[in-house]
């Protein structure tokens, strides 16, 4: 068949709102976030329906045309960014943005994969709940992309990723067909978990096309801090610390570099630093309440916070005030990833490690970055409490021609840094995934047999390979 008359297959079912085929509406969705991965496509499949979702896979599947599921086109491995050889079709979920059903009773929501975070946070605060998970891209970002990637953010030191806020899935298999998956059973062992198994698959699998979701109270008094630190080693006796005080009601416990810190100041507009002495290092937590009782988190984040400066942990502190102010400090946090970027080129790494060897990496890592790349410079920020950090390398001041430093320097870096990390008994995709961008890495450096199990899994869901194409998987001569 011909790339007309195969489009013209798909307008017949889908109907004309459901294929977008005019260029200037496609060329959005043809590049990453990070704008360095460039595909093409002849159209945009927008089904509204799962029903529709699994008519379009069915033919797809029939027809042997790959399909790149997209949500809100926010990855930041290349992992909705579709073939540069326009073999492949995008199939947009964003039409499909209903919230199906919401239950505070059952501390429950399910909705459809195109919602978006943030929409989904205001429906659940409506009814006195919310949905734990937050993150920078809150605004764009959809519930089937963050399930696809398993995705993270500020709150998992508390509630986990999102493989621990799906209670179910409903997906469209590669051959078409629907698993419905929806039922939130707290037990269920009818052998694989495939729920499990789409989760983090990156689109590889199939395709999801709603969720049941985790809910939680509503928070009623929370408690932002911002505390100043000698080094990350400090950082991680601070959290011990104040978990010993307040448990549970940690939600939040990120660590920031000062470079990092001053990169924000001097970028956003409006932003300070929230305490009189500049450290080397700064944390920012948030204490978190659902209930009125007393002694209230400020004052519990208070106790702790003194016990940390007898202990010579904390050098400077402050506790937000009011509302205004909490949600400044959080700006900071939040507005690291664009500061860097305005400092020019750089690679970025979202990287784990055991949290009891997160401060020797930052450090050292950074330290054998710079040495063994001269005139580079390297640190880090994020989730120090869930051994999560974003590790940036930025190439040395005055580098004009960022693509010209990523491709003269950026395969052994890339492989410097990872070898740091699978040395120290990490891995090399905390929350974004692999997609196209860490493909080969992951077939060099992980296990034999975790790689043939990918395989075999792919294998047996998606025999015909349509699905999400060179994502995820390395090839025979990556590994």
């Amino acid at each position: 068949m011909t790339g007309q008359s195969i489009i013209d297959r798909f307008t017949s079912l889908l109907g004309l709102k459901g294929v977008v085929t005019e260029k200037d509406d496609i060329a959005p969705w043809l590049t990453d976030w990070r704008g360095r991965y460039h595909g093409a496509a002849a159209a945009i499949l927008a089904p509204a329906s799962t029903q529709q979702v699994a008519a379009a896979v069915a033919l797809a599947s029939e027809l042997g045309v790959p399909l790149v599921p997209q949500g809100g086109n926010t990855s930041m491995v290349g992992g909705a960014t579709p073939p540069a050889d326009g073999s492949a079709l995008i199939l947009s979920l964003r039409r499909m943005n209903r919230i199906r059903n919401l239950s505070p009773d059952d501390n429950l929501v399910i909705c459809e994969a195109g919602v978006i975070l943030s929409n989904l946070h205001e429906a659940a605060e409506a009814v006195g709940r919310r949905f734990p998970l937050s993150l920078g891209a809150k605004g764009s970002a959809t519930i089937g992309g963050l399930i696809s990637t398993n995705a993270g953010g500020t709150q998992v030191l508390r509630h986990g990723t999102m493989r621990a806020l799906v209670e179910g899935i409903e997906a469209v298999l590669p051959d078409g067909s629907i698993f419905d998956g929806l039922e939130a059973l707290k037990k269920d062992n009818r052998g694989y978990d495939i729920k499990q198994l789409l989760i983090g698959a990156e689109g590889t699998l199939g395709i999801v096309t709603a969720a049941s979701l985790r809910l939680v109270p509503a928070i009623a008094l929370r408690a932002v801090g911002w505390v100043g630190v000698r080094s990350p080693a400090d950082a991680l006796a601070l959290l011990r610390l104040v978990e010993g005080h307040l448990g549970e009601s940690v939600e939040g416990f990120e660590i920031i570099a000062d470079d990092g810190l001053g990169h924000v100041l001097s970028h956003i507009p409006g932003t300070r630093c929230p305490i009189g002495t500049r450290t080397p290092w700064h944390v920012l937590i948030e204490v978190d309440h659902a209930d009125l009782s007393e002694p209230g988190p400020a004052e519990r984040l208070e106790r702790a916070l003194t016990d940390a400066f007898e202990e010579g942990i904390a050098v400077d502190a402050a506790i937000a005030a009011n509302e205004a102010q909490a949600e400044a400090f959080w700006r900071i946090r939040e507005s690291i990833s664009e500061a860097e970027r305005a400092q020019g080129p750089a690679l970025q790494y979202d990287i784990s490690v055991p949290v009891s060897h997160m401060p020797a990496f930052m450090v050292e890592a950074a330290t054998a970055v710079e040495r063994e790349f001269p005139g580079t410079t390297a640190s880090s920020f994020g989730h120090l409490g869930d051994g999560n950090v974003h590790f940036h390398v930025r190439a040395p001041q005055g580098t004009k021609d960022g693509a010209a430093w990523i491709a003269m320097q950026g395969q052994a870096i890339n492989a410097f840094v990872h070898d740091a990390v699978v040395a120290t008994g990490g891995s090399i995709s905390a929350e974004h995934g692999i997609g196209q961008m860490k493909r080969a890495e992951l077939g060099r450096l992980a296990s034999p047999a975790r790689i043939a199990a990918l395989r075999a899994i792919k294998a047996a869901f998606d025999p015909k390979g349509i699905m999400n194409p060179g994502k995820l998987i390395p090839r025979p001569d990556e590994s």
